[in-house]
């Protein structure tokens, strides 16, 4: 059985992309974004559980975040891990929906959070310049167990380099427009 396989490095590399486009997305721009609460967990029941699996939330208007709570008992606690997610945001609590005002950035705020998004960039390229060793690495267990031949390994290596290079594209075009997003321009 070969050690190199294709399809294998191109889930590994699509994975990376996705996690910095989840990374990028809980970034906080101007505007109002419901991935923005994906990163806040709520201790209910227990235990601690994703917002979104405790409340419904929706961005009613450009600037202004909704989080519908299911459960009455949970309002408190959804309030709390909203103010202690570090995110800059004040619910205020109307009943089970918290209303979360989406407040200017300050340009220093953009700047830190553009910067960010450039070290999310980075851990995402890095990731996938570790698929490529490893499908590098194959290529040569491979040739070493006389499986392919040099020819064979030369043409994959070429193969993995483009895919590489593509999947770097991605994560410098998307990352590039997250930070024009953020700096407003």
């Amino acid at each position: 059985m070969a050690a190199y396989d294709k399809s294998d490095l191109e889930r590994r590399m699509h994975g990376a992309v996705e996690s910095l486009k989840g990374d990028l997305g809980g970034l906080r721009t101007g505007r109002a974004s419901i991935n923005l609460l994906d990163p806040v967990t709520v201790e209910v029941y227990g235990a601690h559980m994703p917002l979104n699996q405790v409340a419904t939330v929706s961005a009613p208007e450009p600037r202004m975040l909704s989080v519908q709570v299911w459960d009455k008992s949970n309002v408190g606690p959804c309030e709390k891990a909203i103010r202690a997610a570090g995110l800059g945001l004040n619910p205020m609590t109307d009943g089970t929906t918290l209303r979360l005002p989406i407040p200017d950035l300050t340009e220093e705020r953009r700047k830190e959070l553009a910067k960010l998004a450039g070290q999310y960039a980075e851990k995402a390229r890095i990731a996938v310049r570790n698929v490529r060793r490893d499908g590098m690495d194959a290529l040569k267990i491979d040739e070493k167990k006389h499986e392919i031949s040099e020819d064979e390994r030369k043409r994959h290596e070429t193969e993995v380099q483009k895919l590489t290079d593509a999947t770097i594209a991605d994560i410098d075009a998307t990352a590039s427009a997250k930070e024009k997003e953020i700096l407003g321009k």
